[in-house]
């Protein structure tokens, strides 16, 4: 592997990730609240305000480097890198990399910079498509329901400036980005084909990055927590 090549792509994601256009929300308005007339039966009628549910709040610029931080460069990111290239060091994969102590860095250091090009991606791509990269916890309780939430938040993000959950395309994509983007620095026999298939593995390694955050440890993603879900349309 060129390492110096790969530090080179390292930081161009970085700076792309940091430079990448995040739109600034604004608070969405405060629904008026609505008169209900409790009984018409009553002289003179009485009526009832009823509070509206919570808005939904974009973050802010200064919160999405917060989140872009934590998901590029906190323990998850450098678990995941050392986990997979542990299992890679194991089965000898690439066996071009061969094996001790150096081959193990290699791949622990391929393995977080494919997590900085997808985090880098996914982030980008959100901001571009006005999607929300946070991860909101379930405000659901039992274990399979908040099981349920998070595998289906990876591919899912808030979106506009009602924070409706739909569909995320940076989701999908970021994935297969990252571990396109390995192909720079994998050995020459390793095409497309093989970054598609690195690509499901990643994907199903942010469904249990979910997991953690929904159950171990959110970091920023947390503060986020208190808000309602927002359904959608």
């Amino acid at each position: 592997m060129n390492r110096h090549g790969s530090a080179h792509l390292f930081a161009l994601l970085f700076g792309f990730a940091l430079s990448s256009p995040a739109a600034l929300a604004q608070l969405a308005p405060p629904a008026e609240p609505r008169p209900v007339e409790i009984a018409a039966t009553q002289a003179p009628t009485k009526l009832l305000n009823l509070s509206a549910s919570p808005v939904y709040v974009r973050p802010t610029p200064g919160q999405k480097l917060r989140l872009f931080e934590f998901d590029a460069f906190g323990p998850y990111a450098f678990g995941k890198a050392i986990f997979a290239g542990g299992f890679q060091q194991a089965t000898n994969s690439p066996p071009e990399w061969g094996g001790g102590i150096n081959a193990f860095g290699e791949r622990v250091a391929s393995n977080f910079g494919i997590q900085l090009a997808t985090t880098a991606s996914r982030y980008g791509m959100a901001a571009m498509l006005h999607e929300d990269a946070a991860y909101y916890r379930c405000e659901c309780s039992g274990i399979l329901p908040r099981i349920r939430h998070a595998l289906i938040s990876t591919l899912t993000a808030r979106h506009g400036e009602d924070g409706r959950t739909a569909f995320s395309i940076s989701g999908l994509v970021s994935p297969y980005a990252g571990t396109m983007t390995a192909l720079a620095w994998y050995p020459d026999r390793y095409g497309v084909k093989d970054g598609l298939r690195m690509g499901n593995y990643n994907l199903a390694g942010l469904a249990v990055g979910n997991l953690a955050l929904e159950f171990i440890y959110g970091g920023p993603h947390t503060m986020f927590s208190r808000l309602r879900s927002s359904k959608s349309d």
